[in-house]
């Protein structure tokens, strides 16, 4: 087992909603007890439906937002929010890279802004680096005085991963980091980000409900239903024989590039749940053809099963 730079324990984010004069705020479990590791050079992806609460975990593991229960380790020690040592140790990329940028800044400045509030270097250093990092993620000198409406979404994109970059972190939380992108240019930033992964040695946390890319990318994968994790595991097994009936109904959902291969398409029936009145036992057993009884009264729990966690009374 690799190095270890990143553990969830039991993280949790809830939030309140609604509420009046008469009436009590509802209380949305965006994210509950999720548990992971990440070890340098790897990749974990994180998948599920919109609303799964992926956005969330990215949040939280980056500290925008403070967990409401559970704690995040960073190298064996506890995360504090707004620290400097998290700031130069995790950093994340959003899904817009047209919303992510300072329209009335020039890129130069733009890599440079996490130089100037977090080190000591001088102009002439803070050049280099910025120009150092354009380099590696295919942008060129003349890049560094335009401004981002002069660019292209995949551009802009690789402008988002420089500046992430520029404080050398070890960690990057990709939300989504391509889905805005064209299919031809998604294949050139993933290919970026593969290359910087294996000269870094940088841990991705790659967040995605594309699981053709999913496939593509990451050594261990992470499902999420309704705010909980409900299956991970190396990707390659999960890929290979799901355990879990939502992760077997993700995966019949995505085209495989083998016309020998055949593949039935698992329909998922209902509509997700709402967050704020999820049902109870298993959240999922309104859409399961597996339910049972026990299902539908009492939530199952994280268990070991085929090489995996899965948190299902009947696996696959």
């Amino acid at each position: 087992m690799g190095e270890v730079v990143l553990e969830a324990r039991n993280l949790s984010r809830f939030y309140e909603v609604g509420g009046g004069l008469f009436r009590k705020p509802g209380v949305v479990k965006a994210l509950q007890d999720a548990s992971f590791r990440l070890e340098a050079g790897k990749t974990l992806a994180i998948v599920g439906e919109s609303g799964c609460g992926k956005s969330t975990l990215a949040r939280v593991v980056t500290m925008i937002e403070e967990p409401t229960a559970g704690e995040l380790l960073i190298n064996g020690k506890k995360a504090e929010a707004g620290s400097r040592e998290m700031r130069q140790t995790i950093q994340i990329v959003f899904q817009n890279p047209y919303g992510s940028l300072n329209p009335r800044h020039r890129v130069g400045a733009i890599l440079e802004e996490p130089l100037k509030l977090n080190t000591s270097m001088d102009a002439a250093e803070r050049r280099r680096r910025a120009e150092e990092t354009m380099e590696r993620v295919g942008l060129r000198p003349e890049h560094y005085e335009r401004y981002p409406h002069m660019f292209s979404g995949g551009q802009r994109q690789r402008i988002a991963i420089a500046r992430a970059l520029m404080l050398e972190p070890k960690i990057l939380v990709l939300d989504e980091p391509v889905s805005a992108l064209d299919l031809s240019i998604q294949a050139q930033v993933l290919n970026i980000l593969s290359d910087l992964q294996g000269e870094l040695d940088l841990a991705y946390l790659f967040i995605s409900h594309d699981l053709s890319v999913v496939r593509h990318i990451s050594d261990d994968i992470m499902v999420m239903y309704l705010g909980k994790v409900v299956e991970a595991g190396d990707a390659g097994t999960v890929f290979a024989a799901p355990a879990h009936p939502y992760t077997a109904a993700l995966m019949s959902a995505t085209p495989v590039a083998d016309p020998e291969r055949q593949k039935q398409r698992i329909m998922l029936t209902g509509e997700l749940p709402s967050p704020l009145n999820p049902p109870p036992g298993c959240a999922f057993h309104p859409r399961c053809r597996y339910a049972t009884d026990k299902c539908k009264e009492l939530a199952p729990s994280m268990e070991a099963h085929a090489d995996r966690q899965v948190a299902c009374y009947h696996p696959l």
